[in-house]
């Protein structure tokens, strides 16, 4: 079943189970995912088919929005609008790929070095590209590209 079907049917059950706070979530991501449809129908002739890497880049980016929001509401005290967010991103999460540990994000990042013979801070896009195309939403690449910056200067 590919990620668009686990979104639909998910959003179904919501509806049936009368999870109105699952359900606001699971229509959110669907109306991120209209609007990309929608801005790459006019980019491209395509017809904005999108593909599950995309839609996994969809609700990456939405998770990394909503931890965002959640820091600033526990900075400035709103704590029940902190815990909305908190619970819209473990919604999210279901429908993105396990999360590397730190462990096996040094190995990826180890082997592609490794397999592209990557030697200096030039190598770094080179890196970067493969790690994204082997591992998408699987890891944070903004903690990422530091490492992968010690490994190629050390």
């Amino acid at each position: 079943m590919d990620l668009r079907a686990k979104l639909q049917a998910a959003t179904k059950e919501a509806m049936k189970a009368r999870d109105s706070d699952r359900l606001s979530t699971l229509r959110l991501i669907g109306a991120a995912v209209k609007d990309r449809e929608i801005a790459l129908r006019g980019s491209d002739g395509d017809g904005g088919a999108l593909t599950d890497t995309d839609l996994i880049a969809i609700l990456s980016k939405m998770v990394k929005q909503r931890q965002e929001s959640a820091k600033a509401y526990e900075e400035g005290g709103r704590l029940e609008l902190a815990q909305k967010e908190e619970n819209e991103i473990s919604v999210i999460q279901e429908f993105l790929p396990r999360q590397m540990s730190a462990e096996e994000i040094a190995t990826a990042v180890d082997t592609v070095i490794s397999e592209l013979e990557a030697s200096s801070v030039r190598d770094m896009g080179r890196v970067m590209a493969e790690l994204r195309a082997r591992h998408a939403g699987q890891m944070d690449f903004g903690s990422v590209g530091a490492m992968v910056k010690g490994r190629l200067l050390g």
